[in-house]
């Protein structure tokens, strides 16, 4: 693998990690260094960080926090 590759690795552990759970990056950025840009799509979708995933996670959380609110406004009517 190239050096600039290797350093690039060095200065995000994110990637650096992601390559040694998915060895077969390792082998094509050994064969295709241009490919450094798939691999932050790829590591970012592995890892739930695209945008759509963080809005899912935010609309789960509100979705969450109304079934509470709605919980509590049942056990007060009740009571």
């Amino acid at each position: 693998m190239r050096r600039e590759i290797i350093d690039y690795l060095e200065r995000n552990k994110e990637l650096k990690m992601f390559i040694r759970e998915q060895p077969q990056w390792y082998r094509r950025l050994s064969r295709n260094p241009y490919d450094l840009q798939a691999l932050e799509v790829t590591s970012l979708n592995y890892y739930r960080k695209t945008i759509p995933h963080k809005v899912e996670k935010f609309t789960n959380g509100v979705q969450m926090a109304s079934m509470m609110m709605s919980m509590f406004q049942a056990m007060n009517t009740k009571s």
